[in-house]
């Protein structure tokens, strides 16, 4: 029997599948080795697709090409891929392919991440770099525990399996592309500024867009509400009628009042019954993130990169997944896991019931859980602490070993043949699961009435106010991308006590299953992190809000028409599903894409007459110097210095990834710099190996945001390669 090559997505998987096979392997030149397996990996995606202009029978990539009308729209007759110019990237390509090309291999392992981005990483690694016909297994991996990995190594099944999968992920891939490419192109010629335009991003700024303006175009209204708040045995009881008025039909209100507060209020019916409250559904990551946002105020990108930290360290279960119910074969997998919970203490016992495993309503991965591999608090940062805790604690009360039971009293009083006032009330009797997570409805004693008391009323008019809609919050964002066609205006949410027969569940399912909903769980939060990046949107206290920047990108694509309309975005994504049911091929879904770019393009709108957007006035003292770009003003800001011109929009982060990495601030003296000299020295740099060294970072204005090439001196240069 030959040797397996194991393909990992990245380094820290392969030392994972490394731990859980032979601890003693070593890595050497690339790749680790026994008798039996060789483990190597990639660094994510070794291949992009070609640009468009790679396409040119004579591309050359010395030579920079214009973008222009002429080249677009583009759309392939075959998608080509090509190797990534970096260095690390070919030297690693060609050890895997040296590698899965030995005589002495005869099959090899995709271990790329158990999603569809994963599954076509390793895919095309081995389309480009395998000679002749090997076998192809896959390694599906729903956490990276040792012995969750030695069990799927036992039950690899053939990658061909997986072809559903993978051929979703390239068409996803592939649209993208298209849509990216030609449009993205065509709205930056014609603004004459950079428009990042794409299937998802478009959509969410629309939605952020359309959100802020609807506050801000907000007019309150007065009205009035009718309501008694009279005490009888000596407990105010108070009674709101579901009847409103418009402060002009004030007169209605009053005639109105008149009539209640001369009829009877009798209590009709009183029942009390004990109810068993359930607790949340496990987590899928957009209900994690939700949760994270409004507790922790942690970003979508935040929150994922941490808990797919915890993922690759083995102590939760793979994060990317949209569902909040487990697998039935994996019921004795958390069997062990609760007991070995149960041996350190917590309240916890295993629970068989559709509530929770139900294969129906997972499309590839389980919810998010704990494994059984426990960390102490000492070995996690203080944010994945709080991350693990709270998966943990959902997993606690979902498996909790008792009850959270209450004593719910419906009281129902009839005024009247006017009106029947309903009123509930709690009280607990056992904490339950409460005890690992707070109970979102905060529970209401009744006053103490009795069957047929008569209720003491005073109804008087209550002068209310209209409220505007709310911005989005990381939570409602996310609720509304699941399923864009929800009305979410009216903020709905998921009630805590009703999971089993929600009806915001079975939407979402239906969503989920029939792919309408925005971007996926894997991609949400780099393409909203993208849309902050690129000063369209901003979060901040888990609210996010449009920049100005953004408004001027949503009325221009409406301008051009190019504006991606919910329904036409839901159409794409149901094609794409498709390609994963194995009812459309790849092509079908590319055809749709084309169809809708090419109605876009043919448009051709003039912009010549498009409203410039006005410069914003600047304080003296929040002047930094004149735009290298279009000669506005450079402005101080709250998070860093950006252009005073709207349509330049020039932007520096104080926060920019660059400097954090070098562990350099950037301060008013450095941005002044930058943006009038185009460059920085910095002298005192330190290498991972602690060594010091010089390096120059030279701006590149090109884009809406500064980023940087280093520039090392002659004479160190060699040195600086080894640092």
């Amino acid at each position: 029997m030959g040797l397996k090559v194991i393909i990992a997505e990245k380094p820290s998987l392969a030392k994972n599948i490394v731990a859980a096979i032979d601890k003693n392997m070593k890595m050497v030149n690339g790749y680790y080795a026994n008798d039996e397996y060789i483990v190597t990996f990639a660094y994510g995606h070794l291949f992009s697709l070609y640009n468009l202009e790679q396409y040119f029978p004579d591309y050359d990539e010395n030579k920079k090409y214009p973008w222009i009308l002429d080249n677009i729209p583009f759309y392939p007759k075959e998608f080509k891929f090509g190797l990534k110019r970096d260095s690390g990237v070919i030297k690693q390509y060609k050890i895997i392919r040296d590698l899965i090309n030995r005589d002495d291999v005869d099959t090899i392992v995709n271990a790329g991440d158990s999603d569809r981005e994963g599954e076509i990483i390793v895919r095309l690694i081995i389309k480009y770099a395998l000679k002749k016909e090997k076998a192809i297994k896959r390694l599906w991996m729903p956490d990276q525990t040792p012995k969750t990995i030695k069990a799927e190594l036992e039950a690899m099944r053939d990658d061909k399996d997986y072809d559903a999968l993978a051929n979703e992920g390239l068409a996803r891939t592939y649209v993208d592309w298209l849509y990216g490419i030609n449009l993205t192109r065509y709205a930056t010629i014609k603004a004459h500024t950079l428009l990042r335009v794409g299937r998802v991003i478009t959509p969410i700024v629309q939605a952020i867009y359309e959100r802020d303006m609807a506050i801000a175009n907000f007019v309150p209204s007065k009205y009035y509400a009718i309501v008694s708040k009279e005490k009888t045995n000596g407990e105010e009881v108070e009674l709101i009628s579901k009847k409103e008025f418009p402060k002009e039909k004030a007169n209605e209100a009053n005639e109105l009042i008149k009539e209640y507060n001369a009829s009877k209020a009798i209590v009709k019916t009183l029942n009390s019954e004990e109810k068993i409250i359930s607790p949340g559904k496990l987590y899928s990551l957009s209900k994690l993130q939700g949760e994270l946002g409004k507790k922790f105020k942690m970003s979508l990108d935040e929150s994922l990169s941490i808990v797919q930290n915890l993922y690759e360290k083995g102590y939760v279960s793979y994060p990317r997944t949209p569902s909040q119910y487990l697998a039935e074969n994996e019921k004795p997998k958390f069997r062990e896991i609760i007991k070995n919970f149960q041996e350190k203490g917590v309240k916890v016992k295993f629970k068989d019931t559709k509530w929770i495993f139900d294969d129906s309503k997972i499309e590839s991965h389980s919810a998010l859980t704990p494994t059984y591999k426990i960390p102490k608090k000492s070995e996690l940062s203080e944010k994945e602490y709080l991350v693990y805790k709270t998966i943990a604690n959902r997993f606690f009360a979902v498996f909790s070993e008792e009850n959270c039971v209450v004593s719910r009293t419906t009281m129902e009083i009839q005024l009247g043949d006017k009106e029947t006032f309903k009123l509930v009330g709690d009280v607990v009797l056992s904490k339950g699961w409460t005890v690992f997570e707070d109970r979102e409805k905060k529970d209401k004693i009744l006053p103490k009435l009795s069957l047929g008391d008569e209720v003491n009323v005073n109804f008087k008019t209550v002068e209310k106010e209209t409220n505007p809609p709310k911005h989005y919050t990381v939570e409602t964002l996310n609720n509304f991308l699941k399923n864009p066609f929800r009305d979410n205006l009216k903020e709905i949410e998921e009630s805590s006590e009703d999971n089993e027969n929600s009806k915001l569940e079975e939407e979402e399912l239906k969503a989920m299953f029939e792919g309408v909903e925005l971007g996926t769980e894997a991609t949400r939060s780099g393409i909203i992190a993208n849309a902050v990046g690129s000063n369209y949107i901003s979060l901040k206290d888990n609210v996010y809000k449009l920049e100005p920047v953004g408004k001027f990108y949503v009325e221009t694509l409406s301008t051009l028409k190019i504006m991606m309309a919910k329904e036409k975005t839901a159409e794409l994504g149901r094609s794409l599903k498709k390609v994963y049911k194995g009812e459309f091929v790849i092509n079908q879904a590319i055809e749709i894409a084309e169809k809708e770019i090419t109605e876009a393009l043919n448009t051709n709108v003039d912009l010549a007459n498009l409203r410039t957007p006005k410069v914003f006035e600047v304080p003296k003292d929040k002047q930094l110097c004149k735009c290298p770009k279009c000669g506005k003003i450079i402005a101080i800001t709250e998070k860093g210095y950006r252009c005073n011109n709207n349509m330049c929009g020039l932007s520096f982060f104080f926060d920019d990834k660059l400097f954090a990495l070098l562990n350099k601030k950037v301060t008013k003296t450095i941005a002044k710099q930058v943006f009038t000299k185009g460059e920085v020295t910095f002298e005192d740099l330190v290498s991972k190996k602690g060594t010091t060294y010089t390096a120059t970072l030279v701006a590149d204005f090109s884009n809406r945001y500064v980023s940087f090439k280093f520039k090392f001196p002659e004479a160190s240069k060699s040195d600086n390669k080894q640092n």
